[in-house]
């Protein structure tokens, strides 16, 4: 018998996978933390293909960020300590909830409740960061890759929908940010997130019953990165 177990936590997510084999079966047991655990069971022709996907099932789950072991505690971050940096920005961004997809207020409301407890400063340079990699996602090359609006010159082209493209890339976390800002032919096709640009707005308004009027100090609108189209520089 072989029994492994593993766990996942971030700001969103506390649970467990186990899995036990014997012979030519194995028995799997998944959920959150402290919850009653659910079951599932498999057997095989043979031990041989049995240990085959045993080692197949572990494999996927690590490749998903599982860990093996027994999980620690879990403390969510105390946000209202924390200052905003690269990494912080990240794991706010982290906390979209997209089982809500179809409901942006409800994908980005973890985010926003989160940031909000950050000091007002912390708000602004999340506005901040969010523009700085808007701006450097603002390239012709970029905006060759993004389905059937993508630019072309001489035909329309929607200066707007390619900002709400890069939303999409941002708000999909630091590791497909990285990969789509060096390889543009990774663009999301025909998709968009408007939304994250309410994130720092709502957050704010909450917090101070105010309006939200801070200006970063680059722009995230279209054709501002002049680097990133220098075809239009020459003209």
């Amino acid at each position: 018998m072989m029994n492994r177990q593993f766990y996942y936590q971030d700001d969103r997510s506390n649970k467990f996978w186990t899995i036990e084999l014997t012979g030519n079966e194995y028995v799997t047991t998944h959920g959150r933390i402290g919850a009653k655990p659910r079951e599932a069971r498999k057997q095989f022709a043979d031990n041989d293909e049995a240990m085959k996907e045993f080692e197949k099932q572990i494999a996927s789950k690590l490749k998903k960020g599982y860990v093996e072991g027994t999980a620690p505690d879990y403390q969510e971050p105390d946000w209202a300590s924390l200052g905003m940096s690269e990494d912080v920005f990240w794991c706010i961004i982290g906390l979209f909830n997209w089982k809500k997809t179809g409901d942006d207020e409800a994908v980005i409301e973890p985010a926003v409740k989160a940031l909000g407890e950050m000091a007002v400063d912390d708000i602004k340079r999340f506005e901040d960061i969010i523009s700085e990699k808007l701006y450097a996602l603002d390239t012709e090359s970029h905006a060759r890759e993004i389905g059937e609006q993508a630019y072309r010159p001489g035909k329309h082209f929607s200066a707007d929908w390619f900002l709400y493209v890069r939303c999409c890339v941002v708000a999909n976390g630091a590791e497909f940010y990285q990969s789509v800002l060096t390889n543009p032919s990774e663009m999301p096709e025909d998709m968009e997130f408007e939304a994250l640009l309410s994130v720092a707005p709502t957050a704010f308004e909450r917090k101070t019953g105010e309006e939200f009027d801070h200006v970063p100090h680059v722009s995230y609108e279209s054709f501002s990165n002049r680097e990133g189209w220098p075809a239009l520089e020459e003209a």
